[in-house]
């Protein structure tokens, strides 16, 4: 404006203003909501400001801690990804989507996610410890897997005993683990166990396919036809 003053630049001026002042207006609204853990209102505020600064890693990583205080870890995936790409070296967004992945039960992209926080900074506490966690977990799933695929079943359960013991705070693990361990009991034909373990399964997911079809294999070999 001082260098080529003009009636037309003036009002743009005028105008880019008294949004930018609008933007911070709803900025402080935002931090005021996320601080009274009104999260709902934060999320509305924090969309309506990066309709304008798209690019905003902070505002993104704010509006996915909101996502997951209000139980949406994909959204907050997205924005997280989104935070990860435009701010360099961001290692604490790549160790947050792989928590978030590790609490949904999802241990391979967990574990590919781990593994560009520590491509960053291979000293990364928090990330070394999530890594050798997840890691360990994937391994145990595998083996079980390829136990399962060439019909060792004992082998198949010990293995997924011991992933219940790896993870015993997300509760995800362990249900996959029974609905598996079900699976493994009703091939082996060890129908009685096979009934109880399904059981436990379908009483935490009680429209879980796999462990119904695995149950009536194990009432049909009991002659259990009705059930």
């Amino acid at each position: 404006l001082k260098s080529n003053p003009s009636s037309n630049e003036e009002k743009e001026a005028q105008t880019q203003l008294t949004k930018s002042d609008e933007l911070q207006r709803l900025h402080s609204e935002a931090l005021s909501a996320y601080q009274q853990e009104d999260y709902v209102a934060a999320i509305s505020l924090l969309d309506e400001i990066l309709a304008v600064c798209v690019w905003d890693a902070e505002l993104r990583e704010l509006r996915a801690e909101c996502y997951i205080k209000e139980g949406e870890p994909s959204k907050a995936i997205s924005d997280l990804k989104a935070a990860a790409k435009l701010k360099n070296d961001n290692t604490e967004a790549f160790y947050k989507i792989s928590r978030i992945y590790y609490q949904l039960g999802d241990h391979e992209l967990s574990l590919s996610e781990v593994r560009e926080c520590l491509k960053l900074d291979q000293d990364h506490k928090q990330c070394f410890s999530l890594y050798k966690q997840v890691k360990k977990l994937n391994k145990q799933i595998e083996s079980a897997e390829e136990f399962i695929r060439e019909g060792r079943y004992e082998d198949a359960i010990n293995k997924y005993n011991s992933v219940m013991k790896t993870e015993p705070e997300v509760p995800v693990y362990a249900t996959r683990a029974k609905e598996r361990i079900c699976h493994c009991l009703s091939k082996s034909q060890q129908s009685t166990e096979a009934i109880k373990v399904c059981t436990e399964v379908l009483q935490l997911e009680p429209t879980n396919v796999n462990a119904l079809k695995d149950r009536a294999e194990a009432y049909l070999l009991e002659d259990l036809y009705d059930e």
